[in-house]
């Protein structure tokens, strides 16, 4: 019987995790039933999503339950496999992560090329992250030719593909991130036309110094005064797609909303929340052409890695306190 390692959630944080909120524990790793598959996992995901999983409350998503593992986005190869469509060596993806092993229904398993995009890639910019930025920005947010769009965490794997789609459609991109590195990194690397970092005055006067003429679309990673910002700078009939709120993922209490909400229906503004699993039908499309614009050099991506499955808490966290450029990623040791 093989031994393997899992991550558990050993209490429910309150405020910004802590690495006593997990717990790593050895298990024995079966071989997989029929329609299953055994994946030896050499990197995982973590994701902002995660930490409102860890609360005990209703959302779009059950919560993680205490005692056992956390799971999530991961990159592995095949060891043994009991559904014919898959074989021991492919090197596939899956949503059963922060374990070294997985059992996976094959139903639920995607095989991955690594000569179209290294593996990390399909956690990130060819994976979830990608995809969200993908639909959010041309189907949520309706992209229109002259739009001026502002794009909240931008330096993150979700915003910063957003910023390099509406620039390869011509389009303005305001940006904001969390430090002066990140910032030179978005106007630097990613051609924003105007960066700031939120953390050298008030977001509202900040983003008016940087788009005086306005806004046409907010690309919402962070909700909070973000949010209000943006709202405050829409132009006539903008638009908000709304991908997260990691600004209020760790408040003991509930933060005020906008308290500008009065301008929704004056500038008769859009304001759309959505899920990336509605959109199913778009991943074929999201795919091809991400993965034709990384091949012909027109979008990059950076990664932050932390090495070894022990270390996964410590990445969310990080994550978490906007330690990470780009896609955060755990490696996992091989043979641990």
């Amino acid at each position: 019987m093989r031994r393997g390692r899992e991550i558990h959630l050993a209490r429910r944080p309150v405020g910004l995790p802590t690495p006593d909120d997990f717990r790593i524990v050895e298990v024995d790793v079966p071989d997989p039933g029929p329609g299953e598959v055994l994946v030896r996992n050499t990197l995982m995901s973590v994701d902002p999503y995660m930490r409102g999983r860890m609360d005990d409350r209703p959302s779009y998503m059950p919560p993680f339950e205490l005692d056992q593992p956390l799971d999530g986005g991961a990159i592995g190869r095949v060891e043994a496999s009991g559904d014919p469509a898959f074989s021991p060596g492919q090197l596939v993806s899956h949503g059963v992560g922060w374990r070294d092993w997985s059992i996976v229904p094959a139903r639920h398993v995607r095989e991955i090329d690594p000569d179209a995009a290294p593996p990390g890639a399909y956690l990130g910019v060819l994976g979830a992250p990608g995809w969200t930025a993908y639909v959010g920005l041309l189907d949520i947010a309706a992209l229109r030719d002259g739009d001026v769009v502002f794009v909240s965490g931008a330096a993150g794997a979700v915003g910063s593909l957003v910023c390099q789609i509406a620039k390869l459609r011509g389009h303005t991109v305001i940006a904001s991130a969390g430090s002066p590195a990140k910032v030179a990194h978005l106007r630097d690397e990613l051609g924003v036309d105007a960066a700031f970092d939120y953390h050298d005055g008030p977001v509202a006067e900040l983003l008016a110094a940087a788009a005086p003429d306005g806004i046409d679309v907010y690309f919402d990673n962070v909700g909070g005064e973000h949010l209000e910002a943006a709202i405050g700078a829409m132009r006539l009939h903008g638009r908000v797609a709304i991908c997260g709120s990691i600004s209020t993922y760790n408040a003991v209490d509930p933060p005020p909303g906008p308290r500008n909400l009065d301008l929704v229906f004056a500038r008769r503004l859009t304001l759309r929340g959505f899920m990336i699993r509605d959109h199913r039908d778009r991943f074929e499309d999201f795919r091809r052409d991400v993965t034709q614009w990384l091949r012909e050099g027109r979008i990059r991506y950076r990664e932050t890695v932390v090495d070894g499955l022990e270390r996964a808490p410590e990445a969310l966290i990080g994550l978490l306190q906007g330690e990470n450029l780009g896609k955060m990623l755990v490696r996992i040791e091989e043979g641990a």
